[in-house]
């Protein structure tokens, strides 16, 4: 497709990045009349395309650009490539993502402030306050048809489900149901309903499911203000002798470099490619990378405290079928540091195909054990433990110092250990998570640690002070003023919740500040 917008048109705003964050920024600003950019790293698959294989599906979609990993969490043992599981592909994450919605708790935006001083942990009060938050996550609810808010029904409950709830109930929890979810149980919004296919991890066949690639990105194009350019993987963040940003140098499917002008730039690359696009965009003037004067960009690095209980049943339970994730325990996502820790966490279902279930119950373990509870999956039911991680300053993507990507430039390493908090918390959640399955009669139960990173936060983190972060509470790079932040990564603490529905109202409340700030002259 011809390019929409002149390489050298510096009038536009230039966004990295096509997922919850990006898709919903240049929709947006699309739709305010600003003329947007958007260059995505990967390619353009639309619904048609999508695989009902999970493994095919992964190949396809994946973000499986060379990455290294350290630190002593599992993951940098057992799939030290991929520290995080995430798409390259217009829409981003949003084809991956299960459609759990979920609001932060009111305390979650002001941590530092109610859970204190926790050592080893750099804890900060968001500069946002819960209150002015309302509006915006309503609009965001709203925009992506989540059930259980404004009026919009519920999902049914598969057996997973059920099984869940039958523990629940058995163990005094009253905050039980099929979720807040981003999936369409009538027709909204041009999307028929969810068709209870299941193995919602690889993109949703029937369109149900809000994905920014099909439910947001068509209505800023059929504005003729958005054009979205493919396989467009930035390299560089360009700027003048004032500091301020001029455009970003980028690399086209054949690797060919392209210069293309902005009048401002939106980095939403996720909370390991935007650290990194940042750190990469070093200068003279910048030498420790953009926007890093307070040399947290990439540190603080959150990726929630996570793992999953599986139990097996006398009788079959086909936890695969259905909506993977309608369904959650909410009862212990309070703060009570009677229970050994602080935050909280979700309990929410999950099912995996055969061959991510084999992948992640413990790999290269081929024993009796293993395939015995593999002769079994389709008795199984399971669940995800989500919760609160701490923020340390040592968990951070860096720069590796030899190891080069496609186009000759550092590959990010992602570097993670635990908190004792997060040990804690998962060690709490593993015992709740088989209590649930133990009441209705369990044969067995067995927990897994955790999977490669699919909620991926901080590393360029908001805060009221400059020395403290990266960006202030528009999203606005404390350094660069033309600069701003618009994904996952400019989460100051990390919450209990998932962190779409967030990150999108965050999106849509930056929009309305950057057209705001540029109809005043100010950008």
């Amino acid at each position: 497709m011809a390019k929409q917008f002149d390489l050298s048109d510096d009038s536009v705003v230039v966004v990295v990045g096509s997922g919850a964050g990006g898709g919903t920024l240049g929709t947006e600003l699309a739709l305010k009349g600003v003329k947007t950019v958007i260059l995505e790293a990967g390619a353009r698959h639309e619904i048609p395309d999508f695989q009902n294989d999970e493994w095919g599906s992964f190949s396809q979609i994946s973000w499986l650009d060379k990455r290294t990993t350290s630190g002593d969490w599992r993951v940098a043992k057992d799939f030290s490539g991929l520290p995080a599981w995430l798409v390259k592909a217009v829409g981003g994450s949003t084809i991956h993502w299960a459609g759990a919605s979920l609001r932060f708790q009111d305390h979650e935006w002001k941590v530092r402030s109610v859970y204190g001083d926790v050592p080893g942990a750099n804890l900060l009060d968001w500069p946002i306050e819960a209150a002015e938050m309302d509006p915006w996550y309503t609009m965001a609810e709203d925009r992506m048809g989540v059930t259980r808010t404004h009026g919009i029904d519920g999902l049914p409950g598969n057996n997973n489900f059920k099984i869940m709830k039958k523990g629940a109930d058995k163990l005094g929890y009253t905050q039980c149901h099929t979720g807040r979810m981003a999936i369409n149980t009538a027709p909204r919004d041009g999307r028929g309903p969810c068709q209870q296919i299941g193995f919602c991890f690889q993109g949703c066949k029937s369109g149900a499911k809000w994905s920014t690639l099909y439910s947001e990105i068509p209505k800023g194009e059929a504005t003729g203000k958005l054009e979205v350019r493919p396989n467009a993987q930035v390299l560089k963040i360009e700027h003048d002798s004032s500091g301020k940003v001029t455009g970003v140098l980028y690399a086209d499917a054949d690797g060919n470099q392209h210069l293309q002008k902005a009048r401002a730039v939106a980095v939403a690359g996720n909370s390991i490619e935007s650290p990194r696009l940042l750190l990469n965009s070093a200068s003279s003037m910048f030498p420790d990378g953009l926007a890093n004067s307070s040399g947290q960009v990439g540190r603080n690095y959150m990726r929630h405290m996570t793992g999953s209980v599986y139990a097996v049943f006398d009788k079959p339970v086909n936890m695969y079928r259905g909506t993977t994730m309608a369904g959650i325990i909410q009862d212990e996502s309070i703060n009570d540091p009677s229970r050994g820790f602080v935050g909280g966490y979700e309990m929410e279902t999950l099912s995996l195909g055969v061959p991510f279930m084999a992948a992640f119950l413990d790999p290269g373990a081929w024993g009796r054990e293993f395939t015995s509870a593999m002769d079994m999956y389709e008795h199984m039911a399971g669940m995800w433990l989500v919760g609160e991680d701490m923020p340390q300053e040592s968990n951070r993507i860096s720069l590796h110092p030899t190891e080069k990507d496609q186009h000759g430039l550092p590959v990010p390493n992602v570097h993670f250990d635990d908190h004792p908090n997060d040990i804690a918390m998962r060690n709490h959640a593993f015992q709740q998570g088989a209590a649930v399955y133990d009441a209705v009669g369990a044969t067995r139960t067995f927990p897994t640690p955790p999977y490669p990173s699919t909620h991926n936060l901080g590393t360029n983190r908001m805060s009221a002070k400059a020395r403290d972060g990266v960006v202030n509470k528009w999203g606005q790079a404390h350094d660069v003023s033309n600069l701003f932040v618009s994904d996952g990564s400019v989460f100051t603490t990390g919450a209990a919740e998932n962190p779409t529905l967030t990150i999108v109202a965050l999106a849509l409340r930056q929009a309305d500040r950057i057209a705001s700030e540029m109809s005043k002259g100010n950008l």
